[in-house]
């Protein structure tokens, strides 16, 4: 088997490439190194199994040529976090929207299977207890570039929805709940290493708001056993599946978990959005997935315990603060 992962230097793409090599596929990364980093895959360069290529989504004749010599395409190359969305809101939208019917045009073209990234911000200001897949989509105005990315990602579900409707390109989509864990980045708003990375520098931890605005955090190992799986499970082509942990927490209590396992005094601080985050932020209070179309497609949902997956997240990110230090 011949992988390709758009976006593979990343943090969930890095681990998905890592988890191929290990199971003994060929696997080719592509990426742009704008958000990614050649530091996530470098240990797997000594592989015969591993190829990496720097190169865009956006370049037709580099993917088309990546894709006919694969036998899947897992593309999660995209825009990362609310901040660089903000901040740069042409570039995402082409990364997101362009980048995505590139690949699948390429997918349709060579006949090969597909998943998509996608995410729980689809559902946008929908604060339902339990998200299920077919739910509403609920978006404030669209002044608040906040909703850039959940409109650009339902594009992207739309396309990948019309290849398989309109010519059963095998595609699954995942939408992915605030996934975490080592190689991830706090630079582009992401909480967890963040909290972490305060909490290690022995500095306040920032909260935005109340903290009392509630989240479900899933564990990358657990995410990437999900896609593996739906993409070896016929009767998940052409669905969108949840994928994220059920346990709801919120911020204020995830914030007192990260400082029970960096063994941290530092403080909690709260501080206003707004002084942080330019005009067009919006949050939502509550995102809680309901993965029960996971758990009966494939047989199981992710459930790392949060407390679990902080420490190996904390030993990863302490090592890299050690090694800055020497």
């Amino acid at each position: 088997m011949v992988s390709l992962v758009t976006g593979g230097a990343g943090f969930i793409g890095s681990h998905l490439a890592e988890r191929l090599v290990r199971e003994g596929e060929q696997v080719i990364v592509l990426d742009d190194l704008s958000t990614g980093s050649r530091d996530n895959i470098a240990h797997l360069d000594a592989s015969p199994r591993f190829r990496f290529v720097e190169g865009s989504v956006l370049d037709a004749k580099t993917v088309a040529g990546l894709v006919r010599g694969a036998d899947v395409v897992y593309h999660l190359a995209a825009a990362v976090g609310v901040r660089k969305v903000l901040e740069e809101p042409l570039d995402s939208i082409a990364t997101i929207v362009d980048g995505t019917a590139t690949v699948l045009a390429a997918a349709h073209r060579f006949r090969v299977k597909t998943f998509i990234a996608s995410t729980s911000e689809i559902y946008g200001k929908n604060e339902k207890s339990g998200l299920t897949e077919r739910d509403d989509t609920i978006v404030g105005p669209l002044e608040t570039t906040r909703w850039l990315y959940a409109v650009g990602k339902a594009l992207d579900e739309f396309i990948a929805q019309a290849y398989w409707r309109e010519h059963e390109l095998p595609v699954v989509i995942g939408r992915f709940f605030n996934t975490y864990g080592p190689r991830q980045t706090g630079s582009y708003g992401m909480v967890i290493p963040r909290f972490i990375g305060q909490a290690l520098r022995a500095e306040p931890l920032t909260i935005f708001g109340d903290g009392e605005q509630s989240r479900c955090f899933t564990y990358v190992h657990d995410a990437v056993a999900a896609v593996l799986v739906l993409m070896r499970t016929p009767a998940a082509y052409g669905e969108s599946v949840n994928i994220g942990n059920e346990r709801e927490v919120t911020i204020r209590q995830l914030a007192e978990m990260v400082l029970a396992a960096t063994h941290s005094d530092s403080p909690i601080d709260h501080i206003d959005y707004h002084s942080v985050y330019p005009k067009g932020f919006a949050d939502m209070r509550r995102r809680v997935p309901n993965a029960a179309k996971l758990r009966g497609l494939v047989g199981f949902s992710p459930d790392t315990p949060l407390e679990v997956g902080l420490r190996a997240t904390v030993g990863q990110l302490d090592r890299q603060l050690a090694m800055v230090a020497d």
